[in-house]
Order: C-alpha cells, then structure tokens, then sequence
C-alpha cells in the first residue's frame, strides 16, 4: 500500500536517486542533456537546492518502507500570478499514476495558501508521465528544445541578409523587442507578459549593444531591418536549470520578425544564425524555448531541429 505524506528534509536522498533514475531514462533519448545528473549525489543537491527555496513544500509516496516517488514546488514571483512552480527537479516517480496523489495532496497546502496558478516543467520524454498531469487539469504552456550545433554554415533565402547588429539598428531593434510580447498577447497564445515602452527598449539596447555575452543578430530586406535574433552562453539563462541544462550550450534567448515581413524565412535563418555562431564560439549544442501556442515559434524551432526535452505544463486552480 502506497502512503503520500509531506516532504520531509530526510527524503532529499531518496528524491536524488529517484531524479538520477529518471535522468539516466531521460538521456537515454535525448543524449545531449547533462550526464552529471545522473548521479545520484549530484542529483540529491538540486533536489536540496530546490527544497531550499523560501515557501517550498511538496509530498512523498512511500511503501513497504521506501519512497517511490516525490513531488516538490516553490513559489516564483508575482509576475506568474499567485504561483508554486515544480522546476525540472521538482519530481520523480516509479509509477508515472502516482504523481496524481503526490500532486493531490502538495496541491491542497498550495491553494490553502492562496497559491492558484501552478507550473509543471515535466519531462518530454516521458508520455504516461505528460498523461498523468493532463488528467490532472494541467494542459501544455512551454516547451524547452535543444539540438547539436550545425557543422555546416547556412544560408539565408534569396533576398534575406543576415548580419550582426550595430548601433545604427538600435530603434529597429527596439521596435522588434516589442514585436514578440505583442504577438503572444494576441490569439492563440494570450501571453499576460508585460510589453516594456519604446523608449524602455530604446534605453536598453542603448546600453547593452555592445555587451560582448551577447551575439546580437538582424535580418534586413532590401536594406530594411525586419528581424533580429539574440545568443548567449546558456549560463546567462535562469530558466534553463538543473536537469534541463546541458553542458557547454549556447542559448538562442530571442527571435522575432516584423509582422508585415513574415513568411519569407527570415525568422529561420536568423534561428540558423544564432546556431552557426554556438558552433564557432565552441558550444556543444543549443537550447531554446517557446509557447506551445505561438504557431509561429512552435513550428519553426523544431523544424530547425530542436528536440522538445521538457514541457512547462500549467493549470490555473478555481475556473
């Protein structure tokens, strides 16, 4: 018989094997995420990290003396509403099903404490575990993609020209980081992102332009700038962590294209862009992310090859 009860400091070791376990699975199709979590002791620490954060609680499944499974969540800020976030370490389980009873009962504490809007970042991999959440209410938000840098240099379509930005793009690039918030506040995506001012933006790049952490890319037409595109080291992202961080990646952080310019493949080969240039800075491979409703985005990034390895679910509690 399986008894669910509160997480306890004591289970840190037991949730580590148990998320090293379900790591080694998780590689076993998606090779390109971090082997380090494979072992249990490098596991036990992000589990402890995350047991560490102000606010965190979640549940156990024990039987016959052992723990099967865990679940464990913490609040983010309020810009995610009244939340309690399940980060890619946040769970495991040998029995797919019984992440509903873990989740029955950490989920009862986080609305008794007024936190209504709950996030899931579950493994892709895992299908009886992605069904387990849906049947819990919790339906798809985010998806996290990587894939190898590309080892041949590409090209852009005809008529499309990629080049890197400088500071006479400053007002074209301030306009196009309005461009994205502007697209997935509108239908079917309904982002509550908030959309910074011009002037915001404008001051922005202003200043960050020539921070070298960042490769920042444009994509013009006919002399005109209709897109831009933004790489990092991986390092410089907070939302790539823990079991969803592979080792030496790069990062494509933005993309985004005009709305009147759409359709001509510069929203691709700016993604291209971002990848050859991960390539010859030396990482090993790229990691990305979008909303599952942004037709656009979500089409796009996997058809330039990025394998969807964790998925953001979401349920918003009392409608």
């Amino acid at each position: 018989m399986v008894t669910i009860r509160p997480f306890e400091p004591d289970d840190v070791d037991d949730a580590g094997r148990l998320l090293a376990t379900r790591h080694r699975a998780q590689r076993a199709s998606q090779p390109l995420l971090s082997p380090r979590y494979e072992d249990p002791a490098v596991a036990r620490s992000v589990v402890a990290d995350a047991l560490a954060v102000d606010g965190a609680s979640g549940a156990v499944a024990v039987a016959n003396g052992a723990v099967h499974g865990f679940l464990l969540g913490a609040p983010k800020g309020s810009v995610w509403g009244p939340n309690m976030w399940v980060e890619s370490a946040g769970q495991a389980a040998e029995d797919p099903e019984v992440m509903r009873d873990l989740s029955g009962l950490a989920a009862a504490r986080w609305v008794d404490d007024g936190r209504t809007a709950h996030y899931v970042l579950t493994p892709a991999h895992d299908r009886e575990l992605l069904d387990a959440w849906s049947r819990l209410g919790f339906g798809q938000q985010q998806a996290h993609g990587v894939r190898a840098v590309p080892t041949e240099r590409p090209t852009p379509p005809p008529a499309v020209t990629i080049r890197r930005a400088d500071a006479a793009d400053v007002e074209d690039l301030a306009r196009l980081d309005l461009s994205l918030p502007e697209h997935q506040a509108l239908s079917p995506v309904f982002s509550a992102g908030v959309v910074p001012t011009y002037e915001e933006s404008l001051a922005d790049w202003k200043r960050d332009l020539d921070d070298p952490a960042y490769a920042n890319f444009v994509a013009e037409v006919e002399g005109q700038v209709i897109g831009s595109a933004v790489g990092a080291s991986l390092e410089k992202s907070s939302s790539h962590v823990g079991p969803a961080r592979p080792d030496n990646a790069g990062i494509l952080g933005f993309a985004a294209v005009l709305p009147e310019a759409r359709g001509r493949g510069a929203g691709r080969a700016l993604g291209e862009a971002v990848g050859w240039w991960a390539a010859e800075s030396g990482f090993d491979s790229v990691v990305t992310d979008w909303r599952v409703t942004n037709l656009l985005s979500s089409r796009t990034w996997p058809r330039l090859g990025y394998a969807t390895t964790f998925v953001r679910m979401h349920r918003l509690i009392g409608y």
